[in-house]
């Protein structure tokens, strides 16, 4: 009779993981955070004439631009993939009240006209803000040196709806006035806007990184500060009830911002909601991985996809980026 062989099994090894890191085709497969382009928005700094282009110093490859040449940019963004456009105004004239805000021959609603005109696979997005449009700077109507909440919502309410009437899809409220998303809901549905979506800046902290971005706007304050209305960078459970107070008034998808110093934040909101998250990559953020690049201390493109990669792994499902074409770009060589 054959005499029967038994294998001897021997006990399971030590772990080891790295057996899924050995090859690009592995890491790719296991991949957990991936990147698409489609998940991104670009922001575009607008103004008003033809063919007109003033670069912007402090953000390196961009530039204010006149309807026509936005509306060339948007046809390069489509063609990468980028998911959409958020529109920041630049206006001619200011005054107290910011009301050019909502002028509908601004430069915001008439690039809007264009880019509905051309149809292009982008989602087109408008910021909802009084402070590129007041003379002192502030997102909200002065009584003396405060800000008057109440006030300015009836102003933010008016400029979404010029916006949506000239074919936003979405309107943005940035101005972290209490109850400004229950404004423009309420604006947008008598207006017969009720398939506007609004995305919420809901929990905006008073931050140091918008440096560049009030340089490109226009929009430093004459006097004082935004502490009184943007967050205090130090309060996590107060994010999550501005957070909460925004979804109550309707918001359909909710934004922190600055995204890096955010990621906890953005976690925590994973965890808590089941609206679409976004995060704002700020341009500061932008402007420190360009300064850095620039001086060799950093591999640019490394850095945007590696931070870009911590803000959608912390949970974000759209990140408004200066980088989205450069990242849709090198996505696609992937």
């Amino acid at each position: 009779m054959r005499e029967l062989v038994r294998t001897q099994v021997s006990t399971p090894g030590p772990q080891r993981p790295r057996r899924l890191r050995t090859r690009d085709a592995l890491r790719s497969l296991v991949r957990e955070t991936r990147l698409e382009p489609a998940g991104f928005i670009a922001p575009l700094f607008v103004t008003s004439g033809r063919n007109r282009r003033q670069e912007i110093p402090s953000l390196k490859g961009h530039a204010r631009l006149s309807p026509d040449l936005a509306v060339a940019e948007a046809h390069r963004l489509a063609g990468l993939g980028v998911g959409g456009v958020l529109l920041f105004g630049i206006p001619d004239a200011k005054d107290a009240e910011g009301r050019a805000a909502a002028d509908e021959t601004g430069p915001v609603p008439a690039t809007l006209r264009m880019l509905a005109a051309e149809r292009l696979p982008l989602a087109l997005a408008a910021d909802v803000c009084l402070c590129e449009y007041t003379t002192h700077g502030h997102c909200g109507v002065l009584d003396g040196e405060r800000i008057d909440n109440d006030a300015t919502l009836p102003l933010l309410a008016e400029a979404a709806v010029a916006y949506a009437e000239a074919g936003a899809d979405v309107v943005a409220p940035s101005a972290m006035m209490d109850g400004q998303v229950s404004a423009l809901r309420s604006g947008l549905d008598s207006a017969g806007r009720d398939d506007t979506a609004i995305v919420a800046y809901a929990s905006k902290h008073a931050s140091v990184l918008y440096g560049p971005f009030r340089d490109a706007a226009g929009s430093t304050p004459g006097f004082g500060d935004r502490k009184s209305y943007q967050m205090d960078p130090a309060n996590g459970r107060e994010a999550m009830r501005e957070l909460e107070l925004d979804a109550d008034e309707g918001a359909d998808v909710l934004m922190v911002k600055p995204a890096i110093t955010s990621l906890d934040l953005l976690a925590r909101a994973r965890d808590r909601f089941d609206l679409p998250l976004a995060a704002y990559q700020v341009s500061g953020e932008a402007a420190m991985i360009e300064a850095a690049a620039e001086r060799g201390w950093i591999d640019r493109r490394g850095a945007v996809l590696e931070s870009l990669t911590a803000i959608v792994r912390a949970g974000a499902d759209i990140v408004v980026t200066y980088f989205a074409a450069d990242a849709a770009t090198w996505l696609r060589q992937r």
